[in-house]
Parts: structure tokens; C-alpha cells; sequence
């Protein structure tokens, strides 16, 4: 059984003792005008409340507080404890029960909410292991082979290979770990940014020297840049910002020719990664987002699916946005806007 918090029930207990008084006093001036049953009916208000908050045991003491000043100022003789009607000992003891009931049905649903809450987080958490588990069976364990058989053939004494030979198994294990040094990373980094525990510094960045950067560590001769060196600086964490950039234009050269467009709008700068590929239905633009997913990219290549999470993470932590867009003829632009720094 799910139990309510420290601080909640605390909560709870001051609004019991707070409530039922603070209601008993816009009421009193109204006495005249209302019967019983109305004032009743607000002060049962006042149980419901307290019960929302703090659960049952201060809705119970508000029910019990809200039944005696119930009695004491609203049911002749008015303040005695005394009830000379047998109509008013049945409606205050009516009161008295459905408050109570009241209190416990309301602290049941809140429970049975908190833990439909919890057992949907649970789940949430057991399905991305499961993700995780299955994606790393394959896509670290495929770089990793790949490395350790190059590393075995350059250990291999039974052949003797040529220089070109021992180069291109050196290559072909320089480039493994690579990519498992970026699936790594990006499992890091969507932990780290889901705990919020990834350190950020935000300071003016002068954008088309990023993009650079980025560009060269890719090296790929499919991109061209189309950042004016005369934009604005962004309010951004220059590194973070990189890897964003180059983990979006390495999607994009999938899917063929890439441009990295730069401009400045309404105090934004905004960063446009286009391709021309199949693109993406606007209908499952959100789902790009999502840890596991590979939507769109129709190359057979090793990967996670965490790329665009972890690029929408490291941006929305410096305060950026990512947004996919439809490419004009055909393709997808991925538009990243940040503040242009004061």
C-alpha cells in the first residue's frame, strides 16, 4: 500500500485544524440565510480538501472538528453542545458518517492513483532495460567482435601479413572502437541527463566555429555549411553544442547530401540540418525523440536509437530546442534554436 508522505500529512494536519474554522467564519454571518443542510454541505467541503492533501487521518480529525462546530454553532440551541431536535442529532450524526466515509473514499482514490503512477513509472523503467538489454546485444556486442577480430589477426602468429594487411585490420579496429566509444557515450550521457546530472556552462559561442568543429570531426565530403561568421553569439555549452552538431549531421549523411544552414530570428539563432531523404511522417515527428527508435534511417548500420535523445536532452539543458521539420521536395530538416547570448 502506497503511504503519503511526511510533509503531505503535515500539510494535511494544518489545513484540518485551519479549515473547518476558516469555513465556520464566512458562514456566520450567512446563518440567517442558510439551512443546515447547506452549511453542512461546505463544511463537508472542508474534510474533502484536507482528505485530497494529507489523506485519512487529518480528514478524519477535520470531520470530527467540522461535526462539532457544525453543532456548537449551527444547530439550535445555538452555542451549546446540547441538540433538543431528534431531526438534528439524526443529521449530525448523518454528517458525522459521511464525512468519514468521505475522507476514506477520497484517500483510497489519491492511493490507488499514486500507485497506477508508480507501477506506470515501473513499467516505463522495465521497458527501456528491456530496450536497452536487447539493443546492447547487438549493437556493442557487433564493434566490439569486430575490434577483437582485427586485434586477433594482427596477434595471429600462424600468418604472416603485409604491411597493407596489418594497416587495414589496424583501421578496421580504430574505427569499432569508435563507434562503441560513441554508443557508450550516448548511454552515458541519456543517464547523466535523466538523473539531471550533466554539467553544463553556458556562455556566448560563436556558432559557425562549432559548426566547423563539428564538421571536421566527421570529415565527410557530403555536407556543406552555410553558417554567415557574422551571426550572433549563442548562449550555449560550446562542446555539448559540437557533439548535438555532429550527431544530427551524421544521421542526415544517411540519407545522402547534407546542409547545415545558420540564422539569426527574434532573438533566437537557429541551426537547420537538412537532408533529402524519405523523411518522416509528421505524425511521428514526437516518436523520433525516443530512446530505441530508428525511425527513418533505412541504412543497415549499427546503433542505439539514442542519438536524438540525447541531442534533445544536451540542448534542452542549455536552454535549447530541437524541432523536425518537413524539407522542401522531399527529406528532413532538424531545426535547433538557441537564445542569442546577452
Amino acid at each position: 500500500m502506497t503511504t503519503m508522505s511526511t510533509s503531505r500529512r503535515v500539510q494535511g494536519l494544518v489545513l484540518a485544524v485551519a479549515l473547518p474554522p476558516l469555513a465556520t467564519l464566512a458562514l456566520l454571518p450567512a446563518r440567517d440565510r442558510l439551512n443546515l443542510v447547506s452549511d453542512a454541505l461546505l463544511l463537508l467541503l472542508t474534510v474533502v480538501a484536507v482528505a485530497l492533501v494529507g489523506g485519512l487521518a487529518p480528514a478524519l480529525g477535520a470531520a470530527m472538528l467540522a461535526t462539532a462546530l457544525l453543532n456548537y454553532f449551527f444547530t439550535p440551541p445555538l452555542h451549546t453542545w446540547r441538540v433538543t431536535d431528534a431531526n438534528n442529532v439524526v443529521a449530525l450524526a448523518v454528517f458525522g458518517a459521511v464525512a468519514a466515509l468521505v475522507s476514506w473514499a477520497v484517500d483510497q482514490a489519491a492511493r490507488r492513483r499514486s500507485e497506477a503512477v508508480r507501477a506506470a513509472s515501473l513499467e516505463a523503467a522495465t521497458n527501456v532495460r528491456t530496450a536497452l538489454l536487447a539493443a546492447v546485444g547487438h549493437d556493442l556486442r557487433t564493434p566490439l567482435a569486430a575490434a577483437k577480430a582485427s586485434v586477433t589477426g594482427l596477434l595471429s602468429e600462424d600468418v604472416e601479413l603485409p604491411p597493407e594487411d596489418r594497416t587495414e585490420l589496424l583501421r578496421g579496429a580504430d574505427a569499432s572502437l569508435d563507434k562503441l566509444t560513441g554508443l557508450v557515450a550516448n548511454i552515458l550521457d541519456l543517464s547523466r541527463l535523466q538523473l539531471g546530472a550533466m554539467p553544463v556552462i553556458r556562455r556566448a559561442t560563436a556558432v559557425d566555429e562549432v559548426v566547423a568543429r563539428a564538421l571536421d570531426d566527421l570529415g565527410s565530403p557530403v555536407v556543406d555549411m552555410d553558417v554567415p561568421d557574422d551571426l550572433p553569439e549563442a548562449l550555449a555549452d560550446a562542446g555539448l553544442l559540437e557533439r548535438v552538431l555532429a550527431n544530427l549531421v551524421a544521421n542526415a549523411t544517411r540519407q545522402g547530401h547534407v546542409t547545415v544552414r545558420g540564422s539569426a530570428e527574434n532573438g533566437r539563432i537557429e541551426l537547420r540540418v537538412v537532408d533529402h531523404g524519405p523523411g518522416i511522417p509528421v505524425s511521428r515527428y514526437d516518436e523520433v525523440f525516443l530512446p530505441f527508435q530508428r525511425l527513418g534511417d533505412t541504412s543497415n548500420v549499427e546503433g542505439l536509437g539514442l542519438g536524438l535523445a540525447v541531442c534533445r536532452g544536451l540542448l534542452e539543458s542549455m536552454g535549447g530546442t530541437i524541432t523536425p521539420t518537413e524539407t522542401p521536395g522531399g527529406g528532413l530538416t532538424m531545426v535547433v534554436s538557441l537564445e542569442v547570448a546577452p
